[in-house]
């Protein structure tokens, strides 16, 4: 485990990450007082950005994950009105402003 200080750190941070790719922890000091930790990825973490990502949404509760496994693409929806009327009724509504 090594420890440096957020200026040393801001000047050879890729030296820092490469490290902890390597499975070693760095601890990030500010006054000799330690403020965070660059460490190797959790074993459990996916290599995929996207997918930790997701992964951490719904570890916090910010997503659902599906209740049944998809089939397919979602269903097309249909229209409730064409965009040519939308904008007649949009441009009624600012005419009587």
């Amino acid at each position: 485990m090594r420890s440096v200080g957020i200026k040393a750190l801001n000047s050879r941070l890729s030296e820092y990450v490469r490290l902890a790719a390597s499975g070693e922890t760095v601890l990030v000091t500010d006054r000799d007082r330690v403020v965070a930790e660059i460490g190797p990825p959790r074993e459990t973490r996916s290599p995929v950005l996207a997918d930790a990502v997701l992964a951490e949404a719904v570890r916090r509760g910010w997503l659902t994950p599906p209740a049944l496994p998809a089939r397919g693409p979602p269903p097309r929806g249909t229209p409730v009105a064409r965009v040519s009327e939308i904008l007649g009724e949009l441009d009624e509504d600012r005419s009587e402003r």
